[in-house]
């Protein structure tokens, strides 16, 4: 078993709806913002090589769309999804599962390509692997959260045949290798894979933490559907991975990749911090 980490590029968001009630003069420190108060933020997914299997989590938020909505979160940097399939000599027809986190736009739009009028599935040969709660909860989105719910990244999967669903259930077993856990804050039914790697335990933490900078229990971004659930979850969780040594993989950090847990007098915080590859 392999793990790679898969760069697609940058994105920006605004710094204050990422850490929803903390202070400007706090949170600028972890990630300083521009002049228009948009923070970068990255788009990193994870590939796993498993016997013959090829399971890519997430894939970024694709190039699909127009101008307008490019102008909106900037997408920015030398990284693709490509370039770094590439780079480790895989394309995206060698993928074999796609496991969706969930499906904001950030996460999930790089499964749906275009070729000419026409959207079709950027992984011919994968299984997109979902949940039916998610499902449901995206394709008929509430008013808050439908601008991240977009119906071009999503219902192509389910008309291409390639869908598949996995039970709700805390540990639903993927393969051998990779379980589920579940977070209902940010949105219903997020789904984070854990790897068992190398004898560690490695976590997919897709927007439950998207970077160190949100380890703090108030750090909980605006986006979030239900900030109190997120509360609970996130003091359960770090009090779980730190009691396993785990290792966090994150998402959307623009720095750090990866860290070990440890408890300080400040509560839970990141104790070593390297990069994936470093393994």
């Amino acid at each position: 078993m392999k793990l790679y980490s898969i760069n697609t590029g940058y994105f920006k968001l605004d710094g204050g709806a990422m850490f929803g009630v903390v202070p400007k003069s706090i949170w600028n420190k972890l990630n300083p913002a521009d002049e228009n108060n948009m923070c970068s933020w990255a788009l990193r997914c994870l590939l796993i090589e498993d016997g013959n299997r090829l399971i890519l989590v997430d894939n970024g938020m694709g190039d699909k769309q127009d101008a307008k909505f490019f102008g909106h979160y900037y997408l920015h940097g030398n990284d693709s999804l490509d370039k770094s399939l590439a780079q480790y000599g895989f394309h995206r027809n060698d993928i074999t599962d796609v496991i969706l986190t969930h499906l904001h736009f950030d996460h999930c739009g790089g499964s749906i390509m275009k070729e000419g009028d026409k959207l079709i599935p950027a992984f011919p040969n994968a299984i997109f692997w979902s949940n039916e709660r998610h499902w449901n909860w995206a394709t008929v989105p509430n008013d808050r959260e439908k601008a991240s719910f977009l119906k071009e990244n999503i219902l192509p999967i389910q008309e291409s045949g390639q869908l598949q669903f996995l039970p709700v259930v805390e540990g639903t077993s993927f393969n051998e290798n990779i379980s589920l856990t579940f977070a209902h804050g940010h949105t219903d039914a997020m789904m984070l894979p854990v790897i068992n790697y190398k004898e560690r335990t490695i976590i997919y933490m897709a927007d439950l933490l998207p970077s160190i900078g949100h380890l703090p229990i108030p750090y909980v971004m605006a986006y979030d559907m239900f900030p109190l659930t997120t509360l609970l979850e996130k003091k359960a969780f770090l009090q779980n991975a730190l009691s396993k040594d785990a290792i966090l993989f994150f998402e959307h950090d623009p720095v750090n990749e990866c860290c070990t847990l440890q408890s300080t007098e400040r509560g839970i915080r990141s104790k070593e911090i390297f990069k994936l590859e470093e393994l």
